[in-house]
């Protein structure tokens, strides 16, 4: 089969094998090339380890400290006529690399609010992997089901308050348009809370130390963004922003739960990136155009693996790691310093679709959407034939 990219709007819908494992091996590449992460964990369990910010942890946990990893993941398998996701191929990727380093590894994919899923996350912990110290909870997705309940619940994209109207670049017609999107009423509020805040992330810690496979010490993770003025009024301070609070309280209630072993929870704030995820959120597509011009220029502009290669050595695994005063864990302050926001604020003011490859970085971000799903790679054929089927030796079905 010859695979081309087919975009959809916000999404591609197919992905290339050849291309993901390229995008999956820079990434090791970069980490080893670092050497070792002093202190770094041991057994680790990342929750949403297939694509982004949970696919960089998984690979500086292993090929940074020479960590056991579990992965879970909810990605679409391939057939023969059909690719499968972009995460399934990465992870076969990560899988045939980490085999190859002697690196233990195992896999499920499933839906992880699920607490069938969570008992067999534990089961294989039990059995393989003794104890965990470090537990990245990355999951990004639009609705969950309450596993006592039952009852199935929404996310929603939407300011709060007040309607929004902002600019936005549209990447299918590649133009400066205009976006309005009305403020959320509460449910749609507490909805977006269920689905992408700290609850599920609870739920897991608890479950996991219930099990009794929580090492002395250990550490979790949840990653969020902040932003600033621009971005504040659909994301920091948006439906998305009230879940993110969530995880404050969430990872302050965890931390207490885990005094008699020692352990701690924190929240990291990352960098703006081009994700599957952010594409999908109106304004960001264009932000982010204009911050990768911006902090490519000044020398400093960083990826999924720079971030959270930094987030393990200066933050997570360092002497004395820098919190706010919030206790979060910070890696977005070259983002968000003054001249960089003052910067891409200008250039917010004067953009249009005339000046799209003046003002913007959009080559950059498509290049960069691409590359997500494995396309776009100079180093790859993407006119030879090649089968879609990568099976995962390591799954657990």
């Amino acid at each position: 089969m010859v695979i081309q990219p087919k975009i959809r709007g916000f999404i591609c819908t197919n992905a290339h094998p050849v291309g993901c494992a390229e995008h999956v091996n820079e990434q090791i590449a970069y980490v080893k090339a670092l050497g070792p992460v002093a202190n770094g964990p041991k057994n680790v369990l990342v929750i949403g380890a297939s694509t982004g910010y949970g696919l960089a942890s998984r690979i500086t946990a292993a090929f940074g400290s020479g960590a056991n990893t579990l992965g879970l993941f909810f990605e679409k398998e391939p057939t023969e006529s059909k690719t499968g996701s972009a995460g399934w191929y990465n992870t076969a990727a990560f899988e045939a690399a980490a085999n190859a380093a002697g690196l233990w590894n195992k896999h499920l994919n499933g839906d992880a609010f699920t607490d069938e899923l969570k008992s067999q996350a534990i089961d294989i912990i039990r059995s393989e992997m003794g104890k965990i110290d470090l537990i990245v909870y990355s999951l990004a997705a639009p609705r969950r089901k309450d596993p006592v309940s039952g009852e199935v619940y929404s996310s929603v994209l939407k300011p709060i308050g007040q309607s929004y109207t902002a600019k936005n670049l549209n990447t299918s017609k590649r133009e400066i348009e205009e976006v309005s999107v009305e403020p959320a009423n509460d449910d749609e509020i507490f909805n977006t809370v269920k689905v992408m805040g700290g609850e599920d992330w609870e739920r897991w810690l608890s479950q996991l130390d219930a099990a009794g496979v929580l090492a002395e010490g250990c550490q979790t993770v949840a990653y969020t963004y902040i932003g600033k003025e621009l971005t504040w009024p659909i994301y920091g301070k948006a439906t998305i922003g009230k879940a993110k609070e969530d995880l404050d309280r969430a990872a302050a209630a965890i931390t207490a739960s885990l005094a008699d072993k020692k352990g701690k929870a924190y929240v990291a704030s990352l960098k703006a990136l081009v994700t599957q995820a952010s594409s999908a959120i109106p304004i960001m597509p264009l932000y982010i155009s204009l911050l990768y011009r911006v902090m490519k220029e000044e020398g400093s502009h960083e990826g999924c693996i720079e971030q959270i290669n930094g987030l393990f050595r200066q933050g997570l695994y360092a002497a004395a790691p820098v919190l706010d005063e919030a206790g979060r864990l910070r890696m977005d302050g070259k983002e968000l310093s003054d001249h960089v926001q003052q910067t891409v604020k200008a250039l917010w003011e004067q953009v249009s679709t005339e000046t799209i490859d003046t003002l913007t970085d959009y080559v950059g971000y498509h290049n960069e959407f691409l590359r997500l799903f494995g396309f776009g790679y100079q180093h790859v054929d993407y006119d030879a034939d090649v089968s879609p089927v990568r099976p995962l030796q390591n799954l657990v079905n």
